[in-house]
């Protein structure tokens, strides 16, 4: 980098201004956190954490040096901060040199890359926040499986018959994917999603849940595939596809799930058509949900959205969410509000160009691999 440019001290938490129900705004703890770590001023847009009914006052007594704002005045700062990506109405809204903190997904958004340099926005995607490993500083995958889980099971409750009788077998899970967020579901899944109902059907007698963890290798076995799905209830994608080009459940595989079973996404890996070979979701055909809509029954005209490239013939009522942690605003933002303090932190103090991406304390390496000046394709 030839010229360092200084730490950025004026910053914008405009609001997301997208679907109703996504609420998320970080709390007035990482307001007061800020300015406590070099901020001059933190102007925050009017309406600003009403949606978990957190009010105005709270952000104002966190800081002398907050103030209320319109979302013009928030990203007009040098440091603009959300938790899911402005859209593209609003990033071209920010201005040129600014720095965007925000889970930009780098390696699954080729186009938002390019429009983020081409508008000479600097952005640190949150999610790759890692460390030495691979395993990211930011992120709340508990609440990914746990919260996608307990919807799925909402869902296989109602349309499932016998799913309250004693004499009932167990009813079989097929979760595909064995990482972080793998873990946790099959965690969640032999509970339900839901500790009280376990107890509840357990003191019924109702036999449990019964896990298959499949690894992303066996899915590429058709007859092996094909035998688990017929005995399948729900099934869970957990994958991180090492080729997102690549399906892993054929949409005639759909066909061989039970009429009642129920698909789980929580990859939720985008389509995109702009790239060659277009990149998909994992289980060919699901619609894509956000936090107003992720259930998608058999007859939704949501399927027939879908790309005409993307085979969805083959259906079963499914569940995808943008983000399952969204479902529960204020846990997810009392997790992600900590997190991110230490991220915030090194920019607010050192800046970006100062910080030494090789020889740094551990969180100045961490931010600058989440540096998008410093990104490269196919990067580790």
């Amino acid at each position: 980098m030839s010229e360092k440019n200084p730490p950025p001290r004026r910053i914008g938490l405009p609001r997301l201004h997208k679907e109703a129900g996504e609420r998320r705004d970080f709390l007035p703890s990482l307001v007061e956190f800020m300015g406590r770590v070099g901020a001059e001023e933190i102007v925050i847009e009017k309406g600003y954490g009403s949606g978990m009914e957190v009010p105005e006052a709270e952000y104002l007594a966190a800081s002398p040096r907050a103030r209320i704002g319109t979302f013009q005045e928030c990203v007009g700062q040098d440091l603009v901060i959300t938790i899911r990506c402005p859209s593209e109405e609003a990033l071209s809204a920010i201005r040129p040199g600014t720095t965007l903190v925000s889970m930009l997904h780098f390696p699954t958004r080729p186009r938002r890359v390019a429009r983020l340099r081409e508008l000479n926005v600097r952005g640190v995607s949150l999610d790759e926040v890692k460390d030495e490993l691979g395993q990211r500083l930011v992120q709340n995958m508990q609440a990914v499986g746990w919260n996608g889980v307990r919807a799925a099971f909402d869902v296989l409750r109602k349309q499932y018959r016998r799913f309250e009788e004693p004499g009932r077998r167990p009813l079989r899970v097929t979760l595909m994917g064995s990482g972080a967020v793998g873990g946790y579901a099959a965690h969640a899944a032999v509970r339900y999603g839901n500790p009280a109902l376990r107890q509840e059907l357990a003191d019924k007698g109702v036999r449990g849940v019964e896990v298959t963890l499949v690894d992303y290798e066996l899915t590429s076995d058709e007859n092996y595939m094909l035998t688990l799905l017929e005995q399948t209830d729900l099934l869970i994608d957990a994958t991180q596809r090492p080729d997102p080009s690549r399906v892993i459940i054929r949409n005639e595989w759909v066909a061989a799930l039970p009429q009642h079973a129920v698909v789980l996404d929580l990859s939720v890996d985008p389509y995109d058509f702009s790239v060659t070979p277009p990149e998909v979701k994992g289980i060919e055909g699901l619609p894509e949900g956000n936090l107003d809509k992720y259930v998608f029954q058999p007859d939704d005209p949501a399927w027939d959205a879908v790309d005409p490239r993307v085979g969805h013939v083959h259906r079963r009522t499914s569940l995808s969410c943008y983000s399952w942690p969204g479902l529960e605003p204020r846990k997810c933002m009392e997790v992600y509000s900590k997190q991110i303090e230490p991220v915030l932190r090194v920019i607010l103090e050192r800046g970006l160009d100062g910080i030494d991406p090789a020889k740094g304390p551990y969180y100045d390496r961490a931010v600058a691999r989440a540096d998008l000046a410093r990104w490269r394709v196919g990067r580790p």
